[in-house]
């Protein structure tokens, strides 16, 4: 899911969820909940999701896991807390490598309360709760490391898919990725003229792996496309994390910070106005000439380009 779901998404969400004819390796159905475990979830669902290729995995509260029937949860993560911890702080801090998850609480049709817990795949990695990694052997989670022929094909696929064409999104439609990525600044980066129609614009964007075309019609954008030309990285969630921070310290160490700014736009669209905050903060001397006055950096535009 590249963006937030309104109620409409998630009830066809979960009606496509439950019209699964099993619980699979990348979906998990629960009515109670045991807190500890969601975290051993979290883990198992994004290592297991890799291994088949998926995107993302999903851990679905208020649905019987035999019938797939609605039943309802009075399960609420964001008033849950453990050990004197908002939850999903919590699962966050001893989770590793650090992967995005969600959760989404809403109403089924008949008003019953459901939750589902959005689970990015395993990235390079796999993923650890509290220093254990897990998989899912059928509807069953595990420790992963008493499956030795799964970490090894889970490696293999680490290998064979770099994380720059990994997906952002799937399935969008050409309006979604033209809202999506700042086509205009790619075009103009690489010193192109702006295609005409939209055909151009997309095989433009496929050629440098920006975007994928799908079988079906529809397109995928790459980890590629997105972290570097997304109007949005909020919009893409688990690259959210990833944006551009820039910090300034009061003084020589990082005890006290003065300001902070984090970028929300891709990287390769987004630099160049990074580039120019950064000179504003940087020490300058004024020269005093004859008939007019001069801010000189002290960083001359030389060495910030350099940097760049």
């Amino acid at each position: 899911m590249p963006t937030e779901q309104n109620l409409a998404q998630l009830r066809a969400l979960l009606k496509e969820l439950c019209h699964l004819p099993d619980e699979t390796e990348w979906v998990e159905f629960k009515h109670n909940v045991d807190v500890i475990k969601i975290g051993e979830y979290i883990s198992a669902l994004a290592n297991s999701a890799a291994l088949l290729g998926k995107q993302t995995a999903y851990l679905v509260y208020g649905v019987d896991d035999k019938t797939h029937d609605v039943i309802g949860t009075n399960f609420k993560p964001s008033t849950q807390k453990h050990k004197g911890q908002e939850l999903e702080s919590w699962l966050l801090q001893k989770t590793a490598p650090k992967i995005h998850f969600q959760f989404y609480e809403f109403s089924h049709v008949n008003d019953l309360p459901v939750v589902i817990l959005e689970v990015q795949a395993a990235a390079h990695t796999p993923v650890q709760f509290d220093g254990t990694e897990f998989i899912r052997i059928g509807s069953y989670k595990k420790k992963l490391r008493e499956y030795p022929e799964k970490e090894r094909a889970l490696w293999r696929v680490f290998d064979n898919t770099p994380f720059e064409q990994q997906l952002a999104a799937e399935n969008c439609n050409v309006e979604e990725v033209l809202k999506l990525i700042d086509y205009p600044s790619y075009f103009d980066l690489v010193n192109l003229p702006l295609p005409e129609g939209r055909e151009g614009i997309l095989n433009a964007l496929e050629a440098d792996k920006l975007i994928s075309a799908t079988q079906a019609g529809k397109w995928h954008i790459t980890n590629l496309g997105a972290i570097l030309f997304a109007k949005k990285l909020q919009d893409f969630q688990h690259l959210a994390r990833k944006a551009v921070r820039l910090v300034q310290y009061k003084g020589n160490s990082r005890v006290e910070t003065v300001r902070e700014l984090e970028g929300n736009k891709g990287y390769a669209v987004g630099f160049e106005g990074l580039i120019d905050y950064l000179k504003t903060l940087l020490p300058s001397n004024e020269e005093i000439g004859k008939a007019f006055r001069k801010e000189v950096p002290m960083y001359p535009e030389l060495a910030i380009r350099a940097w760049k």
